[in-house]
């Protein structure tokens, strides 16, 4: 059983910075590939950033640069450091787990609000 519990959520201000952690349960084969995915209000759930066992990374275009995907393979922790925050950040953030990059079966966290203050 898979499970994945986001913090480090909150408000910030344009400019600023957060540190967003998903603490796992699992197996390691079921925590193959982490990601973090947001959704802000009436947009449709997508990928920030994704990162696996082996240490690959991918981002969205939108965070490239700024946004800084990292895990603790030892202690089943998923990281996103994000820098530069601005208001089109503003979402809910949610952990996903996957044994496979493509196709699931896809494991997700409760989600942790971030809102950007302009």
């Amino acid at each position: 059983q898979v499970q994945l519990v986001e913090s480090g959520g909150g408000l910030v201000q344009a400019g600023g910075s957060l540190r967003l952690s998903c603490a796992a349960s699992g197996s390691a084969f079921s925590l193959n590939v982490m990601a973090w995915h947001r959704q802000a209000p009436g947009n449709q759930r997508e990928l920030v950033a994704q990162i696996t066992s082996g240490g690959s990374t991918r981002y969205a275009d939108s965070v490239k640069g700024r946004f800084t995907i990292s895990r603790d393979n030892a202690k089943n922790t998923l990281f996103l450091q994000m820098n530069s925050l601005k208001p089109e950040d503003t979402a809910v953030y949610y952990c996903r787990a996957s044994p496979y990059l493509v196709g699931g079966p896809n494991h997700w966290g409760q989600g942790t609000q971030v809102t950007v203050s302009g």
